[in-house]
């Protein structure tokens, strides 16, 4: 069960914390680490020159799980470059087999065992495929895009890592139409093949784009008439009660190590969801829903 809530305890001041540097280098581990052998021994890296493989790595992605795979082939087929799948999983994907036939690409029907070993998850739903990764938009090449004065929503998430919040949070954004998600320059997130199980669909519908240094990518926001709201666990203005503009960026930070205090200070405005307190916050994705459900109900003629 995923564990980063979305509020912070407290503002951070200073620089990112130790803690947070070496989540980074654990997750940046994790991406570099060869495939585990598999029955298909044309997929292991013993067979590949290493740089041919780090490339691969950083270029494709195994998506799992039958709607995020679904959703994957639907969007942009092109980009499919092999699948493995479960027996069951047959009548399911028929179209998908086709077309491996017809553009000479690989698909193997594997044992479940086999899936867990390729995905590294007992949660793969019979099916996996290895996918070109789709590109990051860059903040101005996304600004430039969106129509002059129409009204958009987007979520610049400031030190959350965990592969299956975010998933949750592209899920939510997805459901709402939210613009795009906005991941700052030196972040680690990045889609993994956990992240898009657990999005659904929605990694295929939601735009990331990797953010300039802080005070630039701000600035770019401003410009193009956006209004950022840091979001907190308490003392910012009721989420129900305050104004949300047309154009909002929602800010949202990691538990514990919370958002950078040069970022919330740039926000025009710090916002709470009220509660019970009972407990000290809301999960990520759970807080995520409830602020696009209140901006989607203020702004109900935006378009995507």
């Amino acid at each position: 069960m995923s564990k980063d809530p979305v509020w912070p305890t407290l503002p951070r001041s200073g620089p990112r914390p130790d803690k947070r540097a070496r989540e980074a280098a654990r997750r940046s581990a994790a991406h570099t680490t060869p495939p585990p052998q598999t029955p298909d021994s044309d997929e292991s890296t013993s067979a590949r020159s290493a740089p041919y493989a780090a490339v691969q790595r950083r270029e494709e992605l195994r998506v799992f799980g039958l709607n995020a795979s679904l959703a994957a082939f639907a969007a942009r087929p092109q980009d499919l470059r092999k699948a493995w799948l479960s027996e069951a999983r047959i009548p399911l994907l028929r179209e998908l087999m086709a077309w491996c036939v017809k553009h000479r690409l690989g698909y193997r029907v594997v044992a479940d065992e086999d899936l867990a070993k390729l995905t590294g998850s007992q949660h793969h739903e019979g099916v996996c495929l290895q996918m070109r990764r789709p590109p990051e938009l860059a903040l101005e090449e996304f600004l430039a895009s969106l129509p002059a004065n129409e009204a958009a929503c987007l979520l610049w998430l400031d030190g959350v890592g965990n592969p299956h919040n975010f998933g949750a949070v592209l899920r939510s954004a997805a459901h709402f139409g939210i613009a795009a998600v906005l991941l700052p320059h030196d972040s680690e997130l990045a889609l993994s093949g956990a992240a898009c199980r657990v999005a659904e669909g929605g990694a295929e519908a939601v735009p990331l784009v990797r953010l300039e240094a802080q005070e630039q990518a701000v600035e770019a926001l401003q410009r193009a008439g956006f209004s950022l709201a840091a979001t907190l666990p308490r003392g910012g203005d009721s989420l129900f009660e305050a104004e949300l503009p047309p154009r909002t960026v929602f800010v949202l930070g990691a538990e514990r190590e919370g958002m950078q205090q040069s970022l919330i200070e740039r926000c025009r405005q710090r916002l709470s969801i009220p509660g019970s307190g009972r407990v000290e916050s809301l999960n990520i994705s759970s807080a995520v829903a409830v602020l696009l459900a209140a901006f989607s109900s203020r702004n109900p003629s935006r378009h995507r």
